[in-house]
């Protein structure tokens, strides 16, 4: 994914200046999952100051999920359901592709159902391009389109691209409390 990432902020002298324009730092397109991608574009583990900080805030293979009062900004282009059904897909070597890039994500899925987890985030998406279905732990569905924005409230959930290309959504995670819990 080739994402333009424009930092903005207040210098020592007290002036807001642009830090940054360029690429984001760590992007990265699934060799065994044609069609799946995501883009690093900022994380903060814990709450968030506006001091500019010393380096690189994203990483290739850390997290992206936030303890309770961080957040992390990231696209994720979702490749069509489909490509798991093609001849010859490797399901273990996308798995552990999934796994070594994303691991702390990777490490909350279910087992049993693929794609389905639970995070102890509150998302907000905006569907930028595409369409894509949205999967909750009762088994309902709603379908989104570009345009179309959701908030996710740690519930466990599952997203599913039934169409035949890919679907791009801009994602702001925010760590989160939990003080219930939701099927």
């Amino acid at each position: 994914m080739q994402i333009r990432r424009v930092v903005a902020g207040v210098d020592a002298e007290g002036t807001t200046r642009f830090l940054s324009d360029g690429p984001v730092p760590f992007s990265h397109e699934f060799v065994h999952l044609p069609g799946q991608a995501h883009a690093r574009v900022w994380h903060s583990h814990t709450v968030p100051t506006t001091t500019p900080p010393a380096e690189e805030t994203t990483s290739d293979d850390g997290p992206i999920l936030a303890e309770p009062g961080g957040a992390s900004f990231l696209l994720v282009q979702y490749a069509p359901d489909s490509v798991a059904f093609q001849d010859g897909f490797d399901g273990a070597a996308a798995g552990g592709e999934f796994a070594a890039k994303l691991p702390d994500l990777a490490a909350t899925m279910d087992p049993a159902v693929p794609g389905m987890h639970r995070t102890r985030t509150v998302d907000f998406g905006i569907v930028l391009d595409g369409e894509i279905w949205l999967e909750v732990g009762s088994g309902e569905e709603k379908q989104l389109r570009a345009g179309d924005t959701v908030v996710q409230l740690a519930g466990r959930h599952a997203w599913r691209n039934k169409s035949d290309r890919p679907a791009t959504i801009a994602f702001v995670l925010t760590g989160a409390s939990e003080t219930g819990s939701s099927a």
